[in-house]
């Protein structure tokens, strides 16, 4: 079943992106949720005009993502934890908290754009990845340490 995204899907696509996903899915979640149309010729015949008419803002908001991550350039960002004697958190480090140390730092990023490999549950040094548009990712460097 082809559908087109109204919204950006993590693991999925992103917004105004065709996607084929089993019929089940799309008919029973993404279309009644509201993030997601079906790709029909007269969908996809809009969706090809509002992307031309789109470009130039789109070109604009890709810019905009390109200077921000630019602008943190090789951040590292230190995130102290109550930790153990074994170096074990307690807890996990959270995207959210991610968030809020970069917003200290003077970047307004969306903790849903944030996403890292593996739970941050030890003392150390990890990679986290930002996305920020479809088509710009920046990795940073976090180091966890005990407070």
């Amino acid at each position: 079943m082809e559908i087109i995204l109204k919204d950006d899907i993590k693991g999925l696509g992103y917004k105004d992106d065709v996607v084929t996903v089993k019929p089940g899915y799309g008919r029973n979640y993404l279309i009644p949720q509201g993030l997601a149309i079906l790709a029909t010729e007269s969908n996809k015949k809009i969706l090809a005009e509002n992307l031309k008419q789109a470009s130039h803002k789109a070109e604009k908001v890709k810019t905009e993502a390109e200077e921000i991550a630019s602008s943190i350039g090789d951040l590292e960002l230190s995130i102290g934890a109550k930790a153990g004697e074994s170096g074990k958190i307690f807890g996990a480090v959270t995207a959210l908290q991610i968030a809020d140390s970069l917003k200290a730092k003077g970047f307004d990023i969306d903790r849903r754009k944030i996403s890292f490999n593996s739970d941050i549950k030890m003392l150390g040094e990890y990679t986290v990845v930002l996305d920020l548009h479809k088509e710009v990712k920046k990795e940073i460097t976090i180091k966890v340490v005990e407070e």
